[in-house]
């Protein structure tokens, strides 16, 4: 399965600016998503973030990340029409800086749920290396 920006509108609340997914490139639902970002210098995070050297929040990669995990969730027929909420984030680490003309790879893996909560084993990436990387707890509302 994959979706383009407008699709991915029909299964995520998110809207602009907080859409943080372009495409999902491969989902199996319920288990795992794949989707891209591509970084432009018109975010407009730039424009505080920071203004001298453009370096992409690490709070909006794990949030890419989290709407990527997200769509496995909502693809679920049982949890069509539904939220996915942030519960934590554990274990993660940045690796390189993510900046405008970058492409940012974005898979999370659903790796424990137990009725509405469940973890997502998260890795991002750009040219093959990694960017960052999360254990990332949500809720499905």
């Amino acid at each position: 399965m994959t979706l383009d920006s407008n699709q991915i509108q029909q299964v995520l609340p998110h809207r602009f600016p907080f859409q943080l997914v372009d495409r999902i490139t491969a989902c199996q639902p319920g288990q795992w998503a794949e989707g891209r970002k591509c970084v432009s210098v018109n975010e407009p995070f730039f424009c505080g973030h920071f203004p001298q050297k453009h370096v992409m929040p690490g709070v909006l990669i794990l949030e890419a990340l989290a709407q990527v995990g997200a769509v496995a969730v909502l693809s679920m027929e049982e949890n069509r029409g539904k939220i996915v909420l942030f519960g934590g984030v554990r274990r993660a680490r940045f690796k390189r800086q993510v900046a405008p003309g970058d492409v940012l790879e974005l898979r999370c893996e659903l790796i424990a749920r137990k009725g509405p909560v469940g973890i997502g084993k998260a890795v991002a990436t750009v040219d093959g290396k990694t960017a960052c990387t999360a254990e990332l707890t949500f809720a499905v509302e």
